[in-house]
């Protein structure tokens, strides 16, 4: 019997820390499923799905917890793999939502919330900041893997989400 396990992980970037946790993985048998993981103001900052044997699962916890400099949070199983939350999968639609504009306070709470009211799923969010081609004014840019669900009536959501990009004055597209 094997367990299923969520870890969150923070710390301090630097060459070799994933090589230090897939070794631990390794040494105790376990599977590397799933992760992401991303360089965020100095830190290295990731979630990663492993199995491991369930007489394993203690031990690599333990040698986890022993990484210095590194801040972990763990889930464990029951773990619903592959739910796709709220609903029956085949009454919702997956899309992508892209935002782009000047910088400015709010931008993902709007576009969220305006989200969250129709029922959609945010799957995936990535943002970043940067300069913008002319002008280096700060740039906001964020990527979106959404989950609709089909009751959703796509014609209001595309205009509610205009409304909000004209009053933020950023470009929102949904494909």
């Amino acid at each position: 019997m094997s367990s299923e396990i969520v870890l969150t992980i923070i710390a301090p970037d630097r060459p070799g820390l994933v090589q230090q946790i897939s070794d631990l993985v390794a040494e105790h048998h376990g599977n590397w499923l799933e992760s992401r993981m991303a360089h965020l103001a100095g830190s290295f900052a990731g979630i990663l799905k492993l199995t491991v044997p369930a007489d394993a699962e203690a031990p690599l916890l333990s040698a986890l917890k022993a990484l210095d400099d590194v801040s972990l949070q763990i889930a464990t199983s029951p773990l619903h793999a592959g739910d796709p939350g709220p609903g029956n999968p085949e009454e919702a639609t997956t899309c992508h939502l892209d935002v782009v504009g000047q910088d400015r306070p709010g931008i993902v709470r709007q576009i969220s919330s305006a989200l969250a009211e129709r029922g959609i799923n945010v799957e995936e969010l990535h943002t970043a900041m940067e300069s913008a081609a002319m002008s280096g004014e700060p740039l906001f840019r964020a990527q979106a893997r959404l989950r609709i669900p089909v009751a959703c009536d796509q014609g209001e959501l595309q205009s509610a989400l205009e409304a909000i990009g004209e009053d933020l004055m950023v470009d929102v597209r949904i494909a």
